[in-house]
């Protein structure tokens, strides 16, 4: 059944969805949702292979977090031709594309592994992430889309929350696959072809993860492309692409944008520190499976936060809830870096909790008011995503420079205050 507009659903010309009518459609809810909870896990399992290639190509921190400089890099490479497929395509058929540029990303670990070259893993992760990026161009504007613009906020944090579903399950099966299996003996103990062979064998355990990811996704892409006419009724703006970054001289939305990239710094950088926090002799001194372990409980606190949340925000300006939860965040980090032990390890982890809100909130905040210009702002949003890209390295190279991880937190402590300063802002100010 084609899913046309209900002339029993309310105009919205101002609807963040980049339609003029909202739809009721909870099949295409469904779907919407696995596409979170899809790139979700995928990202997340960065936080996985960063330890487990720092220690096979014997990186320091600052090197290591390249991983995400390349992930999160395609955030703003692709972002705005992202929008630009969407908007002449629609939102079914980019989700399609954006899933088969996944599955591509998955199959080039292949290669990557039987060189056991660093950088070929960072052109990898590269490709995955450009397809993650049109399909979070997809995600965020559709499932505002999918009900009254008054509950789009509401309805995204929900949505995240599958999101983070994924971002809690994929490091549980990552860290048993992928770490479980470290050889005892060390990559710095080796050189020469006895060193490549060792890369080339421990790095099949991420070759296997992957290429099961893009079986999975080749299913998903398949149902995609299958139902890419079920949409009806959707709009978009067909200005130059490049137009999209004028939407960054409106106070609300530059200033929300900025804090899209602050916050996903803050998550990625957090996020990837865990296993090597966690090993730390004054933290809990654990060995890197145990530690990578812990993965889920920073990215599981963010699912619980987010269903609370997607209940919470339909009684709670969102706007005041922003100021809390990224003060909340603010002082754990303190309390972290002031303590040792379990109370130090829990702490940490604990920042998954405030993270739950931000990013949907953020978005439903500055996106406020865009109209059939929707899919441009998400296209701006998804380029500050690569504040993944670029506040990870810092944090490294803090880490790196001042020999002390608590040191290098400093900086998402700082994107934390930020953000909670865009809460205060938004609160009392309307959409221009």
């Amino acid at each position: 059944m084609a899913l046309a507009p209900s002339a029993a659903n309310s105009t919205d010309p101002d609807a963040i969805g980049g339609a003029d009518v909202h739809v009721d459609a909870p099949e295409l809810r469904v779907f919407v949702i696995a596409l979170f909870f899809i790139f979700g896990g995928i990202t997340s399992l960065n936080d996985v292979i960063i330890p487990k290639l720092k220690e096979l190509f014997t990186l320091n921190y600052t090197q290591a977090m390249l991983v995400q400089t390349a992930f999160f890099a395609a955030y703003a490479i692709i972002g705005i031709p992202g929008a630009a497929i969407v908007k002449r395509v629609g939102y079914m058929r980019g989700a399609a594309i954006g899933l088969g540029t996944m599955m591509a990303g998955c199959i080039l670990f292949i290669p990557a592994s039987n060189s056991a070259t660093f950088a070929l893993f960072l052109a990898a992760l590269f490709v995955l992430a450009s397809g993650v990026t049109i399909v979070q161009v997809v995600a965020n504007p559709l499932i505002s889309l999918l009900g009254p613009a008054r509950t789009a906020g509401s309805r995204l944090t929900f949505a995240q929350a599958f999101n983070s579903l994924g971002t809690t399950i994929f490091p549980i099966v990552g860290s048993i696959v992928m770490l479980g299996k470290l050889a005892k003996v060390k990559a710095s103990d080796l050189s020469g072809a006895a060193l490549d062979a060792y890369r080339v064998a421990e790095t099949q355990a991420v070759v296997h993860s992957y290429l099961g990811l893009a079986v999975a996704l080749a299913i998903v892409a398949t149902v995609v492309f299958v139902n890419r006419n079920r949409l009806q009724g959707e709009h978009h703006d067909h200005s130059s692409v490049l137009k999209s970054f004028d939407l960054l001289l409106r106070p609300r939305f530059g200033f929300g944008a900025l804090c899209i990239f602050l916050y996903v710094g803050a998550e990625v950088s957090i996020g990837s520190l865990i296993v090597n926090y966690m090993r730390q002799e004054h933290v809990l001194g654990l060995d890197e499976l145990h530690a990578g372990s812990l993965i889920p409980f920073y990215w599981g606190g963010a699912l619980a936060g987010r269903f609370i949340g997607s209940a919470v925000l339909r009684l709670v300006d969102p706007a005041k809830a922003l100021v809390f939860n990224a003060a909340g965040a603010l002082l754990l980090i303190l309390i972290t870096t002031q303590t040792t032990g379990h109370v130090a390890a829990g702490s940490l982890l604990a920042i998954g909790l405030f993270n739950s809100i931000m990013f949907p909130t953020i978005f439903t905040l500055a996106s406020d008011g865009l109209g059939e210009r929707a899919a441009d702002g998400s296209g701006v949003i998804c380029v500050a995503i690569v504040g993944g890209a670029v506040i990870p390295p810092l944090t490294g190279g803090l880490a790196d420079l001042t020999g002390s991880l608590e040191w290098a937190l400093i900086l998402p402590a700082l994107c934390y205050g930020v953000i909670a300063g865009f809460g205060w802002f938004a609160r009392a100010r309307k959409p221009a």
